[in-house]
């Protein structure tokens, strides 16, 4: 498995390698985010473990031109950078996982492990469900041509829905990827924010995409309901 590590620290990205190498990946380092998108659009990489402050170019920016130019290897972004919204931000961008330092090394090894088992599907960069459009880039939604305004939770949560839309996920699922996994959040809270979102997005509209699935969690209909 060949792996792409853009991380400016240097000596950091040196035990890197020597860790992953141990474990049987073949890895390729860069220092600055313009080098790091070079060599992954243009080499055939498995993973790339990504840094968001870097020299040059910022990992938001080499992450976003990536998807933007088609290129759909799984980014797991590794960064001093802990804020939620720092990892909305992120994930919103293209990235697939999310890992804060200081990390778990085998942590960083399982979850590249299991990016490398999901492979690379193409992600649009506009996501659809019926007349319901999310532009993760430009953090707009619409309802055919109606725009939408939601906060940058509500955003979260839709874009989560829609990026899982005809699939049951759970409350503690959404915790997970839209709250602070490690924060002490109440899982109503789930519940108060999808009602935020079906007043925006369905009710004036006549619409019911979210859908409630009793005991199991939401699904958000593919067709938009």
């Amino acid at each position: 498995m060949r792996v792409l590590v853009v991380e400016d620290e240097v000596a950091l990205a040196q035990t890197l390698r020597r860790g992953l190498v141990q474990e049987g990946f073949s890895v390729d380092l860069a220092h600055d985010g313009r080098e790091g998108f070079w060599r992954a659009r243009q080499l055939p990489y498995d993973v790339l473990v990504l840094d968001l402050m870097l020299p040059q170019r910022n990992g938001y920016e080499v992450c976003r031109d990536l998807r933007a130019a088609g290129v759909w290897t799984p980014v797991l972004v590794l960064t001093a950078k802990d804020g939620e919204y720092d990892e909305v931000d992120a994930l919103d961008l293209g990235a697939d996982d999310f890992l804060t330092k200081p990390f778990s090394f085998p942590v960083l090894v399982a979850r590249l492990h299991a990016l490398v088992r999901r492979g690379a599907p193409e992600r649009p960069v506009e996501l659809r469900a019926g007349d319901l459009r999310l532009d993760p880039t430009t953090r707009r939604v619409h309802r055919g041509e109606e725009p939408i305004t939601l906060t940058a939770r509500e955003f979260a949560l839709l874009h989560h829905l829609m990026r899982h839309r005809d699939e049951v996920v759970s409350k503690a699922h959404i915790l997970d990827a839209v709250w602070d996994p490690h924060a002490d959040t109440d899982p109503n809270v789930v519940e108060v924010y999808v009602r935020y979102l079906r007043r925006k997005i369905d009710v004036p509209f006549g619409r019911a995409a979210i859908q409630t699935v009793r005991g199991a969690g939401y699904r958000l209909a593919a067709d938009g309901g």
